[in-house]
């Protein structure tokens, strides 16, 4: 008889940081939270040490850990679902670092951190990319020679998975809609942003892509952009593929236009007369209401249009700016309801043809259920 999953440490481990957070699953509620930072870089030498900082900062708690869930960016076309952390797992896990090789020593890391810490007690990975592994071949494929898709996975992926996944069931159970049944378009909006197309409880389109550059204006990736202008870039500039991919990950979007990746920050300016802040929120809605329209029109009708994230969860401004660009599909702002932040609330009118709804994601309490999901098969 398998042994009843009660408390999961949940970690999100990043190249220099390491986040936790413990649940306890009968209640369903988070009992502890915190942040390793610094690591290899002044703190904690590397993640087993930070490990140890957060045994020593959880105390006698750290000692009733049933499970292990954590936060893995890529699982490519190999890992479909969450998967146990097995040797053999493991050794599958290493040949996919090339798809995020600055995310993935550090995910793989703090697994082989958590052995060593914790022994016996299981880990599960949790893949960024699992929820979307049901796009059709016609969403997922690039138009580019097939034989660097054969040789090199390059395809869409796409991210913000356990994010969405999450709120297509929270949305179901919101709409009173069986979760095999309902028709979303799920905007998760923060830093980083991507929305997806989700039709009968499966996505079926995400506007991220290999990587998570694609698609959004985001706080410092510049989302869609012509290759060739990438290409003029880097002739003019005589930049590395690395310098290129620091420029379009890091320097650009929000960040580009106005000088700051907070959506707060440039709000505040677009309402003292800054013209580039003014631009860049005009550009982030555009495209917003660009995806979402097309792909309401992918799924055949949308039940709903799910807004969460940072941004998504509590910019009134924003979403204002969103919704009053999709009068064509019948929608209209609820004013009064757009002020609310941080919780469920219906923000467009009554007789909208589509409800709008904000609905916060719990990307960490995701994980500890598929880890206990996972365990329990």
């Amino acid at each position: 008889m398998k042994k009843a999953i009660k408390t999961v440490l949940v970690i999100n481990s990043g190249s220099s940081s390491l986040k936790y957070q413990v649940f306890d699953m009968v209640k369903g509620e988070r009992i502890a939270k915190g942040l390793v930072e610094r690591i290899g870089c002044g703190g904690p030498k590397d993640h087993t040490a930070a490990l140890d900082q957060v045994v020593a900062d959880l105390g006698e708690l750290a000692k009733g850990i049933d499970a292990i869930g954590h936060r893995v960016l890529h699982g490519a076309e190999v890992f479909k679902d969450s998967v146990k952390a097995t040797a053999a797992n493991m050794k599958k896990l290493e040949k996919l670092v090339k798809f995020g090789p600055l995310h993935m020593p550090a995910n793989l890391g703090g697994i082989k951190a958590c052995e060593k810490i914790f022994k016996g007690v299981p880990n599960v990975a949790v893949f960024d990319t699992a929820f979307h592994q049901t796009m059709p071949d016609c969403a997922a494929m690039y138009a580019i020679d097939p034989k660097y898709y054969k040789k090199m996975g390059i395809r869409k992926y796409g991210f913000h998975g356990t994010s969405h996944k999450f709120i297509t069931a929270a949305a179901a159970a919101f709409l009173k809609k069986p979760i095999d049944k309902v028709n979303l378009v799920t905007c998760h909006m923060g830093n980083g942003s991507s929305l997806a197309a989700v039709k009968n409880g499966q996505c079926v389109d995400t506007t991220m892509g290999l990587t998570p550059l694609a698609g959004m204006v985001m706080g410092t990736r510049c989302g869609d952009i012509d290759a060739a202008a990438v290409l003029s870039i880097m002739e003019a500039e005589k930049l590395t593929p690395a310098e290129a991919d620091t420029l379009l990950n890091k320097k650009s979007g929000l960040l580009a236009l106005t000088g700051s990746s907070d959506c707060r920050d440039i709000v505040g300016k677009a309402e003292k007369g800054n013209k580039q802040a003014e631009l860049a929120l005009e550009m982030l809605a555009y495209r917003t209401a660009l995806y979402i329209g097309g792909y309401n029109t992918v799924i055949g009708g949308a039940d709903a249009i799910i807004m969460t994230g940072g941004i998504g969860e509590n910019s009134s401004e924003v979403r204002e700016r969103i919704i009053n660009r999709l009068g064509a599909l019948g929608i209209k702002l609820d004013k009064k309801a757009n002020q609310k932040r941080g919780q469920v609330v219906v923000l467009s009118t009554k007789d909208s043809k589509i409800p709008v709804i904000a609905i916060p994601t719990n990307e960490e309490l995701a994980i500890a259920q598929d880890t206990v999901r996972v365990l329990a098969q």
